[in-house]
């Protein structure tokens, strides 16, 4: 039944439904919260094409999921230990001999750091975790402003090349900054020669971007870009072993966790995830919170006027817009009560990270934007527990610095389009197609 708008809507059954589009899922959050702390949804506009990937697809978002929808439980859903990020962990060995191969291309991504339990993920973690220390991260403040900064003139040489003065000209803020700067530092953290950089780009660029609605299964083209990013990556292991550097992927070769050392797949699935996660996040930050400043021009006028702000852009972005929606599935190892709400053992339930995040019992006027929001660092964007970003820090550094730097220069930089034509990406991550500027 519907009752009016699109934030109400539910189905017969008493699920509510949640859009692929997302600048209509906000308001869907918020019908979900409405109805509990953990609530059945499923989702609409699910015309995912005619391939087989495609209807079983279809057929996963039409069923009807748990979300995890209120703050408190949320943080509780990401904190307990009775719920694995292991899909695998509540089957008997008999179902798991049962489960369909994980194609070879997605293998390495479905054995990630994300999808282990302890005690594998807290070994890798803890080979990880040093590189991205708070400390390690105020070493790199130096190279990341330099880097902003000549990517800022860059921008500048090209609108002068095109006959463009200020404060008129023209920037796709996402392909000029936003997204160049976090792959350049990964890139140079993870140790990836300058000469491939470019190759990399094209072999990786769209593997976080896919259509909410072809999530299940990748296109051939997809897929083969996949593989020779795989190639690469064993062929660049070999010249690392042979002549190291001082970078990340020599340390994961070299890494020795009392006694147990790294497999190449472990150190290949590790350099996946830091160099795909270690990028995306940053992206979407730059452009989301840019966007939201300027639909709010009071908060941008308190950044421009105290540029010490940007950290407070940084924590209000993450909350009102974060990178990442909900993760799709945490298993109940044991029967769990959350929310009042029974979760049976080996049910996964979705935790809503953007629902808890405009959760109004936890942040007062969730819907609006305020970079002097009090408490705004609580939000869980970055997950809780032990599967917090890793490059969290990272990403705080990269965006408090491109917040500053961007309107410090250009202090005149607006949209060079009206809002309602910037268009969100349809993925499952929260980020931008592009964002036309005027600067």
């Amino acid at each position: 039944m519907q009752n009016g708008s699109n934030g109400e809507r539910e189905k017969a059954t008493g699920a509510v439904t949640l859009s692929l589009d997302p600048g209509r899922v906000i308001e869907d959050y918020a019908a979900a919260r409405a109805q509990g702390p953990v609530v059945a949804v499923s989702f609409a506009d699910t015309d995912a094409g005619g391939d087989e990937s495609a209807a079983n697809l279809e057929d996963f978002l039409t069923r009807e999921h748990l979300f995890v929808s209120h703050y408190d439980e949320v943080l509780s859903a990401l904190v307990d230990g009775r719920f694995s990020s292991d899909r695998r962990s509540a089957l008997t060995p008999e179902q798991r001999d049962k489960l369909p191969p994980v194609i070879e291309e997605l293998r390495l991504l479905s054995e990630s750091l994300l999808s282990k339990d302890p005690p594998d993920h807290t070994r890798l973690r803890k080979l990880i975790q040093p590189s991205f220390s708070l400390r390690a991260m105020e070493v790199m403040r130096p190279r990341i402003q330099k880097l902003t900064d000549e990517l800022l003139d860059a921008a500048e040489r090209a609108a002068e090349a095109r006959g463009e003065r200020a404060p008129d000209r023209r920037m796709d803020l996402i392909e000029a900054f936003a997204y160049p700067m976090p792959v350049t530092v990964i890139s140079d953290m993870l140790g990836i020669p300058l000469a491939d950089r470019a190759q990399v780009k094209q072999w990786t660029e769209n593997l976080l971007r896919a259509d909410r609605r072809r999530t299940g299964g990748m296109d051939a083209e997809t897929l083969a870009k996949l593989r020779q990013f795989t190639s690469y990556l064993r062929d660049l292991f070999v010249l690392k072993r042979q002549t190291p550097t001082e970078d990340m992927i020599t340390d994961l070769l070299r890494a020795d966790e009392a006694g147990d050392k790294l497999c190449e797949d472990e150190v290949l699935s590790t350099v996946f995830l830091l160099y795909l996660a270690g990028h995306v996040t940053t992206v979407n930050l730059i452009g989301n919170g840019a966007f939201a400043l300027f639909q709010h021009p009071t908060e941008l006028g308190k950044l421009k006027a105290d540029p010490t702000l940007a950290k407070g852009v940084v924590e209000e972005t993450l909350r009102y817009w974060g990178p990442v929606d909900f993760v799709t599935a945490r298993i109940a190892k044991e029967n769990v009560h959350l929310g009042g709400a029974c979760i049976p053992k080996g049910e996964p339930v979705m935790v809503g990270l953007a629902a808890a995040n405009r959760d109004p019992a936890r942040f007062s006027n969730p819907d609006a934007f305020d970079i002097t929001r009090q408490g705004a660092e609580r939000h869980v964007a970055f997950g809780k527990g032990i599967h917090l970003c890793v490059g969290a820090p990272l990403a705080r550094v990269e965006g408090q610095i491109a917040f500053d730097t961007l309107f410090r220069r250009f202090p005149a930089m607006r949209l060079a389009v009206p809002p309602e034509e910037v268009r969100w990406a349809k993925s499952f991550l929260r980020g931008l197609r592009a964002l036309p500027v005027l600067f």
